[in-house]
């Protein structure tokens, strides 16, 4: 399956102003020709999946409201221009969100503005449940970007569980905590898909099924027990460590959290479940661009996969909240990345 750049027209996109796209370029004076060339770049730099080509042609129809841009070129439209998706008019703002990113040269250079950047998009992590400690994680995450130049860590260990479900932007935010800290990333697909392909096949069933119960039954357990080995093998060393995996069957199952904050407080680390909440639009939508063959059931039968989920659904324990519901979340991950210049290290 190939990426589309998009599908829809302005006329069905909800909050979608294409004129406030073209005032930006206006305003900083370039042509389509130069626009196009500084997009490329700077999703080239920024490692974006699906590097738009952006052709004059391609971004006259954004602007003119006939072609709506897919994600891989809103991520780099926002880059460009030091925006949010609200301030370029690809959609409305939810209540709340910051859109207040003012217009800056292309090329400003780093200054203190890149620590309330920082701030800004840690402080999405907000509490899921009364009992949950979300400041504790946020000066965590960053005391251990600042430490990174500074040395000395004040604090126990952390194991962080990002979970949510599949296009809901979990790898994203799990990759930003990690530029940040340096703390080592654990992620399911990566990590095990090799095995779960081969034992799939090897039991008679298909390499991308991920929603029979053959796989369920037989493979998954094999697949999550790999991750959590691997993450005790971190924290047995000392070593703070990012997870990211769906864990909607783990972080809903009481009994299985407290095991796992049991095993790791006896080795003297913290345990801290993140759930990525998102919409299904913008779900369908990142699954589609990213062409994974474990991904053809889900899209071919979406309402069938969409009746298995329940997009209310939290962990089953105390835990922490990041909404990504629009991207709003990723967007500002991609502002601090790029204050910060962590998207082109």
């Amino acid at each position: 399956m190939t990426p589309r750049e998009e599908s829809r027209v302005g006329k069905n996109r909800a909050g979608w102003r294409p004129d406030k796209l073209r005032g930006q370029r206006e305003a900083h004076g370039l042509t389509l020709e130069a626009a196009g060339e500084r997009l490329r770049d700077v999703a080239e730099r920024a490692k974006l999946k699906g590097i738009p080509a952006a052709n004059p042609q391609t971004l006259w129809q954004h602007e003119q409201g006939e072609v709506y841009p897919g994600p891989h070129y809103r991520r780099a439209y926002c880059l460009l221009y030091r925006a949010t998706e609200p301030d370029l008019g690809f959609r409305s703002p939810l209540p709340g969100e910051e859109t207040s990113f003012a217009l800056t040269p292309m090329d400003d250079r780093l200054n203190g503005s890149h620590v309330l950047a920082v701030e800004r998009a840690i402080h999405r992590i907000a509490p899921g449940s009364s009992d949950a400690d979300h400041f504790d994680l946020q000066q965590r995450i960053i005391d251990a970007w600042k430490r990174r130049h500074t040395g000395g860590d004040p604090h126990r260990p952390v194991l962080i569980l990002v979970g949510g479900f599949a296009g809901s932007g979990k790898t994203e935010l799990a990759r930003f905590f990690v530029q940040l800290t340096g703390w080592p990333l654990l992620d399911k697909d990566p990590l095990t898909r090799p095995l779960v392909e081969r034992l799939l096949v090897a039991l008679g069933g298909d390499a991308n099924d991920r929603h029979t119960d053959l796989y369920r039954q037989m493979v998954r357990p094999v697949e999550y027990d790999c991750l959590m080995q691997s993450a005790m093998a971190n924290i047995k060393c000392g070593i703070s460590t990012v997870l990211t995996a769906p864990f909607i069957a783990e972080m809903t199952d009481p009994a299985w959290m407290q095991r796992l904050t049991n095993r790791a407080s006896s080795m003297g680390v913290d345990v801290f479940p993140v759930w990525v909440r998102c919409d299904e639009e913008s779900m369908r939508e990142y699954i589609g661009f990213r062409s994974a063959a474990r991904d053809a059931w889900k899209l071919q039968r979406w309402d069938e996969y969409m009746a298995t989920i329940d997009l209310d659904a939290r962990p089953a324990v105390p835990h922490l909240v990041v909404d990504n519901r629009l991207g709003t979340a990723v967007t500002l991950a991609d502002q601090a990345r790029q204050a910060v210049g962590a998207m082109y290290a």
